[in-house]
């Protein structure tokens, strides 16, 4: 696969500077939109010279730990766009995105793909991360969704049912899109690194198989444990 040099890299912000010229020309402000970049450049800096310290460490310790603060994490995230948000939301959350996301990722790893040793970091790490951020994305919206329908609609039945739908949306686009629209992350990836395109087929399979899945699992067990909330 190419090793893309700095130099290289840096025409790649051609188009951001393109972007935040035309909201300065529209009387826009780019203070979010910097923060934004800045915040990316620094934290995929952090988080390559983390894993390459947890991927030489070879710890399933270490592997666990990580897991934990990727979960925590997500669970925070989730109902951080929620104004009414509680603890016990939060604690909801992290449960959902644990039991959907936990066993999602059994399934995948020692299911589909017989992971030996079971923490190869190199690949429960990523694996992990595509699973309990679409689940947390997916909580979020339900989130949101039920109590904004709950507002105006005080069954609880009705509203869980809404949200849970419209929290899926983005799922069954994606889904949808998958190779007629785009080619998702893991299989462009893939054939960038020289893999048979129908090869790299069965592994976008095996992740919009887990994304449905884990979503799906963990938004309805959130719905379902806010309802005496």
């Amino acid at each position: 696969m190419y090793q893309i040099a700095l130099a290289d890299l840096a025409l790649g912000f051609i188009p951001v500077v393109i972007t935040i010229v035309i909201m300065l020309q529209w009387s826009l402000s780019i203070n979010k939109a910097l923060l934004a970049i800045v915040r990316m450049l620094l934290q995929l800096l952090l988080i390559g010279y983390a894993l390459n310290f947890i991927f030489n460490a070879g710890s399933s310790i270490i592997i666990l730990l990580v897991l934990c603060l990727m979960l925590l994490a997500a669970s925070w995230i989730s109902m951080s766009t929620i104004h009414m948000a509680r603890t016990s939301m939060v604690v909801a959350s992290l449960i959902s995105i644990s039991v959907g996301g936990i066993f999602t990722l059994i399934v995948t790893t020692q299911g589909v793909l017989h992971l030996d040793p079971w923490y190869d970091p190199q690949v429960l790490i990523p694996i992990a991360g595509m699973i309990f951020s679409n689940a947390m994305n997916t909580i979020s919206l339900a989130a949101e969704r039920f109590y904004s329908e709950f507002k105006h609609q005080a069954d609880y039945q009705h509203c869980r049912n809404i949200a849970y739908q419209a929290a899926l949306i983005p799922v069954f686009n994606a889904l949808l899109a998958v190779g007629l629209v785009s080619l998702p992350g893991m299989m462009t990836g893939q054939i960038l690194s020289g893999v048979e395109p129908l090869i790299a087929a069965r592994y976008q399979i095996m992740v919009m198989l887990m994304i449905f899945g884990s979503s799906g699992i963990s938004a309805a067990l959130f719905l379902l444990l806010i309802k005496e909330q």
